[in-house]
């Protein structure tokens, strides 16, 4: 078994803080950009919001 230490990280885009590979995310690990369901909606939500104005 291996420590949680050992295991890849990556780093969250939405709140920059660093998250460990699951066992979930197994076969996306490559796909994987948010450390949870809450970052990957604020941050869809933030893009929303700051498109619409540009025009």
């Amino acid at each position: 078994m291996r420590k949680k230490s050992d295991l890849p990280q990556k780093t969250c885009q939405h709140c920059g803080l660093p998250f460990a590979w699951r066992k979930k995310w197994e076969r996306v690990w490559d796909e994987v950009k948010y450390c949870s369901d809450r970052c990957r909606s604020e941050h869809k939500r933030t893009d929303k919001s700051s498109g619409e104005g540009a025009a």
